[in-house]
């Protein structure tokens, strides 16, 4: 019979004392943990590939199509992917700015469901730092702060003074973006023309906008000013599909990033009516709003591409390109902005073909992010005279919104003037283009039938008569607005 070496004893009892006292420190763990059943915090890597966490979903995504994103209520902190204290430090910034409240005003600020708020205050009121001070409506209560509680709440305020929604974890944003890509939207022609429905827009042009639309990747509107370059930018976005659902704010690590913007995206509220969505199934940390259109001019700065971190309130803002997510980002009057040309290009060189960015949060980290929009350079000035060939590739689409013929412009007044509710006189017309653009060949401008029309329109206010064409109207409509030009 072979013995066993001593050597391999000696490590074969040091595993077996190993593994006992693996078990001795587990049960110490369950019994330290009797108290209050917290559970567990969800551990997040905020610098997972994109590619990594897009994978994971891809099943999912397949079963229930690119529109149907809709974040639902989550049952716990793991399905809410925020861990109790931070829920704590809400709710405690909370009582600290409104003196007392009840769960249920509490639920409503935090946007977390009734439960998940009950037990956080529940927890508070164990450690001492909330005081319950009288009954409310049922199942509710109203409470405050205690000297202990108002001493820790102003601590956390001191860092962060936000208390409002419960921030959206990082991964969860990026799954929405994935699910809700305008890469997945491939418009057809009856899409964008409805989507221009209240444009006149040529055949010709609808051909060329189309495959752009289609790519959700880069392009140029050029041509001569007032031709209608930002007015067809703002409406391609309604060919991707009405709504969307973002995140109020959004967490990574310890910063709060707030992602909707009033200003900049319209809120719809869910579909209720017929029972689609039950309010009490919607996360209520997201909101549903129109597909969004982020149009900035020459006040664009630098900074606003990056996280604006104020350091007063220790909450960041999204840059621009960031809250234009799945919808569209035009950069009006591209070559006149704050920053130079080569500045906003340099920056956005690789998230044009890479499709995603890279932000610095507050504590230093790189985070990459989605750059998943259709952005459209809108500028009057040659493209090729502003930027080189490198960026020009990475830009495939480049359209030339030219000026109207005489045909064109006499069905652009006839329609402002169904607009402005005035009858259309095409002699009328005529004669003015005989008598003010053909001598002098003075081009015409999409804007030119809705701009004399206002001239028109105003002077009859002002003479208190009906609102009525004639050649002496159109005439001093002429003379002012061309005065100088």
């Amino acid at each position: 019979m072979n013995q066993i070496p001593q050597a391999d004893l000696q490590q074969s009892e040091q595993l077996n004392a190993e593994k006992k006292l693996d078990e001795l420190l587990g049960k110490l763990n369950s019994f330290s943990n009797m108290g209050r059943s917290q559970p567990k915090p969800i551990e997040e890597d905020v610098f997972f590939p994109i590619k990594k966490i897009a994978l994971e979903n891809a099943a999912k995504l397949a079963a229930n199509g690119a529109n149907s994103f809709v974040p639902l209520a989550p049952r716990s902190l793991q399905e809410a992917r925020i861990n109790n204290s931070a829920v704590e430090e809400l709710v405690l910034k909370f009582l600290l700015a409104r003196g007392e409240s009840t769960v249920r005003e509490i639920t409503q600020q935090i946007r977390l469901p009734y439960a998940i708020c009950e037990y956080a205050v529940n927890g508070l009121k164990q450690d001492q730092l909330v005081i319950y001070i009288g009954q409310a409506q049922a199942n509710d209560y109203n409470c405050k702060l205690s000297d202990l509680g108002a001493e820790r709440a102003k601590r956390y305020s001191d860092v962060c003074s936000y208390f409002g929604s419960a921030p959206v974890s990082y991964a969860d944003y990026i799954n929405s973006v994935m699910a809700q890509t305008i890469t997945k939207q491939h418009p057809s022609r009856q899409e964008l023309e409805h989507a221009f429905k209240d444009l006149l827009i040529s055949p010709e042009m609808i051909r060329k906008l189309g495959p752009a639309v289609n790519s959700g990747r880069g392009m140029f509107l050029y041509g001569y000013p007032g031709n209608g370059k930002t007015s067809i930018a703002e409406r391609i976005t309604a060919a991707f599909g009405e709504h969307i659902w973002i995140p109020r704010a959004i967490s990574i690590d310890r910063d709060i990033i707030r992602l909707f913007d009033p200003m900049n995206h319209e809120e719809v509220a869910p579909e209720t009516a017929d029972g689609i969505i039950k309010d009490d199934s919607i996360d209520m940390r997201w909101v549903r709003i129109k597909r969004p259109t982020i149009v900035v001019g020459g006040e664009l700065k630098m900074e606003h591409l990056e996280l604006q971190y104020n350091r007063t309130t220790g909450i960041s803002e999204a840059p621009i390109q960031m809250k234009s997510n799945c919808g569209t980002l035009l950069i009006d009057d591209f070559g006149r902005q704050q920053m130079t040309v080569d500045e906003l290009l340099n920056r956005w060189i690789v998230p044009l073909e890479k499709r995603y960015d890279y932000l610095n949060t507050s504590s230093g980290k790189k985070v990459q992010v989605p750059f998943d929009q259709l952005v459209i350079f809108s500028t009057n000035l040659e493209p090729k005279d502003l930027v080189d060939d490198a960026f020009l590739r990475r830009i495939p689409y480049k359209i030339e919104v030219p000026n109207p013929d005489r045909e064109y412009f006499l069905k652009l007044f006839e329609i402002m003037c169904r607009v402005f509710k005035c009858d259309f006189d095409a002699d009328l017309i005529n004669r003015m283009i005989d008598k003010h653009y053909i001598p002098c060949n003075r081009p015409f401008r999409n804007c030119h039938p809705r701009d004399l029309l206002l001239q028109v329109r105003n002077l009859c206010s002002f003479e208190k008569t009906p609102f009525v064409l004639s050649d002496e109207a159109l005439d001093f409509a002429v003379d002012n607005y061309f005065s100088i030009m």
